[in-house]
């Protein structure tokens, strides 16, 4: 009969330490994966900070060429045909 209280004490303890076992492989499983979703994510918010900040610059690039008034001249000439007196503007199909 005492062996039979050994034998159940000895199963339940090893269900207890296996059942910890399971619930900490679950956490650390877990964890581990919204680890990898976070740094997935970041990766990519990452890549599209470089995309934003070439458009930035591209951008910057744009206002400091609109601040010279011969580009803003040429400009307007090619993108909506303005033409300084006695100019005749045709336009070439591409």
């Amino acid at each position: 009969m005492e062996k039979s209280k050994v034998k159940r004490k000895i199963l339940l303890t090893a269900l207890l330490y296996i059942g910890i076992g399971l619930i900490l492989l679950q956490t650390v499983g877990s964890t581990s994966y919204q680890l990898y979703k976070k740094e997935k994510e970041k990766k990519q918010y990452e890549k599209e900070l470089i995309e934003l900040k070439d458009k930035q610059d591209e951008l910057q690039a744009t206002v400091n060429k609109l601040q010279d008034p011969d580009y803003v001249a040429r400009y307007a000439r090619e993108k909506y045909l303005y033409s300084k007196d006695g100019e005749i503007i045709i336009r070439i199909p591409e």
